[in-house]
């Protein structure tokens, strides 16, 4: 009995499971409903209204929740109302498609809730550009689109009462999984056989975890901070808000460097000490993945017993390397100073459970605790939307191409008469992505996914010709396309054509489509990449060198609240945490933006090899800061701190405004070494210090070369643009 009612808590607790039952009855209702009312062709709008409402679901407490529900279904019904009316005008239709496109687009700059909505309202014009004429009068098909919106908002508002807070949960859960990822990738960085390629690709393995690690912070942030709003405190809140900080605590650990990794490799290549940081940097690793899966399944985390055994025999190897006085001392002091901050993760990840009963005083403190990036008001709606009224911005660019690439559709099948032209409109706007890379890949997968959908449905709609059947197929593909739309697109296109085979059948359309379909596709799809290879494309409009001097403030920023912090004593406050995250923030994009350049037809060879060794030498400056950080406290030596007020100096000096620093932090940090190795005395804190700032300063030069020659290349390229 027992192990059925554990069955039963674990099916409970399984996220896919729950959402996978929420689209079954939503599906079903929408096929079923109307086949037992006699009336099977509004099947078509409320299988659409299901499928964009789902498109279009936000994660947010209950009151916000309804209030984007409303403003979701108002949105479906302006949307799919006008493009009935305008239809048979079609100049009126084609200036009112290219308006509303841009400003939907530009409404996404307010924040990530009107950027969905948004979506979804694009995504149901199409809709209804499809169905325009399957019903006389105007009012029905958007009536019944907005019916299928709100039987969907139902379900997953009833789903969101019984498990208010499971996808917070889910969010937690897929932060510590990946900060596991980025603990394995770490531990990579301690292999003795490593290649200067292989090390290089492992630090860029590092970034690329770092960039995916920092969008679940983010992601994870918004919910927390919603539910902060709403709830005002809840016990289940309070210990996500916990687990979140100690995440964050862990990843600053867990990313900083303490040493010249690659050194440090053939330093110690004979030695089994590297192994062994390595081994509990790949258990702690596992250790994260263990606890993710511990709050899916809502059980306590149990901490791993060979910790305690791993630390002990790595604490005798250091102590053993001091005693033989065979390597230098700084290198030494070096893994000494790692061995403490990986202590510190464990004493994290061991202390857990208890933290998780923390009680805050105050809810307004914890509400605090959280910077709050949501709407302030109209003056603050009018400055974002204006930040974006330039080729500049991505958001702009994208609007403008995609409302040209829709129109030009419309063009198309306007002047062709195609069949069933609309799918062009609707596959060119799935495929059109902000950037090149994005859409490059989307437009592949697009075309498999619908070659074998229809290859599929075909079959279904020959060898299943009753419609009971076709229409419980169609509640399965819609289950599985909802499924697989994050995680295998190619796949999900394919399920999300079988629906809309089977969905059209039902007006005696699905046979005649199929073909037209895959035409249309195909058209679509040359659209999209006709539009962002030639519309606004991203590689005339380089965002690199903006990025790298953004990448480097908020480097200097975080580095100037470590130095601070020094000076005033250890601040875990928001000041810190908003600096640290932006840092982090600035970095990922850094990460994610030269991935994609890398891919650009006009990226040469050269450049891509220097944009790869700036993304390594950034995070690698990044990671001696938050080792920096990860041992702040309060120090009374007036020549450490005014070294690290002349080390500031100089790094924001070479890096915000390209000059040469003097070599007076470098004779200073001499100095200091030589004072602090003759008194024999035992600072541990000035030691790390003088390292980290060694370390910077040793990279400083070469990471501000890169940012000039790159800086440079850029703004060569885009003078030569200009003038053509």
């Amino acid at each position: 009995m027992k192990s059925w009612l554990t069955r039963l808590k674990h099916i409970a607790y399984n996220t896919a499971f729950i959402y996978n039952i929420r689209m079954m009855i939503a599906f079903a209702g929408t096929a079923f409903v109307p086949y037992l009312l006699g009336y099977q062709l509004a099947t078509i709008p409320l299988t659409l209204g299901v499928v964009a409402a789902g498109l279009s679901d936000i994660d947010d407490r209950f009151s916000l929740r309804i209030l984007n529900q409303t403003y979701t279904y108002i949105g479906f019904f302006i949307t799919a109302a006008s493009i009935q009316l305008l239809f048979p005008h079609p100049v009126l239709f084609a200036i009112g498609l290219i308006i509303s496109c841009i400003g939907l687009i530009l409404l996404g700059s307010l924040g990530r809730r009107y950027a969905t909505i948004a979506y979804g309202c694009l995504v149901i014009s199409v809709y209804a550009m499809l169905g325009v004429d399957l019903f006389e009068d105007w009012y029905t098909q958007p009536a019944l689109l907005v019916v299928g919106a709100v039987w969907y908002g139902l379900i997953s508002t009833i789903s969101f009462l019984l498990f208010p807070v499971r996808q917070l949960q889910d969010k937690l859960s897929q932060s510590y999984a990946s900060l596991g990822d980025f603990l394995f990738a770490k531990s990579n960085l301690f292999d003795v056989d490593m290649t200067p390629g292989s090390y290089q690709q492992s630090l860029i393995d590092l970034s690329m975890e770092n960039g995916k690690l920092i969008g679940l912070f983010n992601e994870l942030k918004t919910a927390l901070l919603t539910r902060l709003k709403g709830d005002r405190g809840q016990k289940d809140t309070r210990r996500s808000l916990q687990y979140y900080f100690i995440a964050q605590d862990i990843h600053e650990r867990a990313d900083s460097a303490h040493i010249d990794y690659q050194k440090l490799a053939k330093i110690f290549e004979h030695s089994d000490i590297l192994f062994r940081f390595q081994r509990i940097l790949a258990i702690q690793g596992k250790a994260c993945k263990d606890l993710s899966e511990s709050i899916l399944k809502r059980e306590p985390y149990i901490h791993s017993k060979r910790f305690k055994h791993a630390f002990e025999n790595l604490k005798h190897s250091l102590q053993k390397l001091r005693s033989e006085q065979q390597y230098d001392q700084v290198w030494v002091n070096a893994l000494f100073a790692l061995y403490q901050n990986l202590k510190s993760i464990d004493a994290q990840l061991r202390n857990l459970e208890t933290e998780r009963y923390i009680k805050l005083d105050k809810t307004k403190h914890i509400e605090n605790q959280l910077k709050d990036d949501d709407l302030k008001g109209w003056d603050d709606m009018v400055i974002r939307i204006k930040q974006h009224l330039t080729p500049e911005s991505v958001l702009f660019r994208h609007a403008i191409r995609l409302s040209a690439v829709l129109l030009i559709g419309y063009i198309f099948v306007q002047v062709t008469n195609i069949e069933y032209g609309y799918w062009i409109l609707l596959t060119a706007l799935f495929v059109t992505q902000p950037n090149f890379n994005a859409t490059k890949r989307r437009l592949r997968l697009r075309i498999v996914g619908t070659l074998v959908g229809i290859l599929v449905g075909y079959s279904i709609l020959y060898f299943i010709p009753s419609v009971e059947g076709q229409l419980l197929l169609l509640v399965v593909s819609g289950i599985l396309f909802f499924e697989l739309r994050s995680k295998q697109y190619a796949q999900a296109t394919a399920f999300i054509t079988i629906l809309a085979l089977i969905n059209f059948n039902l007006d005696g359309m699905g046979f005649a489509a199929a073909l037209p379909r895959m035409i249309d596709t195909l058209i679509g799809c040359a659209l999209a990449w006709f539009g962002v290879s030639f519309i606004f494309p991203d590689w005339k409009f380089r965002r690199l060198p903006r990025t790298i001097r953004r990448a480097l403030n908020a480097q200097c920023d975080y580095l100037t609240e470590v130095v601070e912090q020094y000076k005033t004593g250890r601040n875990n406050g928001l000041t810190y945490r908003v600096v640290r995250r932006a840092a982090h923030n600035t970095d990922a994009e850094l990460a994610s933006l030269i991935s994609t350049l890398a891919t650009e037809p006009d990226f040469d060879a050269s450049q891509k090899a220097q944009a790869f060794e700036l993304l390594c030498l950034n995070h690698t400056f990044i990671s001696y800061i938050a080792a920096l950080g990860a041992h702040r406290e309060k120090i009374e030596d007036p020549e450490i701190l005014t070294l690290l007020d002349k080390a500031l100096e100089d790094i924001r000096g070479a890096l915000l405004n390209d000059e040469v620093p003097d070599l007076s932090s470098q004779n200073m940090l001499h100095t200091i070494r030589q004072r602090l190795s003759q008194n024999h005395q035992e600072d541990q804190q000035g030691l790390i210090i003088l390292q980290q700032l060694s370390l910077m300063l040793t990279i400083l030069h070469q990471l501000s070369q890169l940012k000039q020659s790159l800086s440079h290349d850029r703004d060569q390229n885009a003078t030569e643009l200009a003038s053509l």
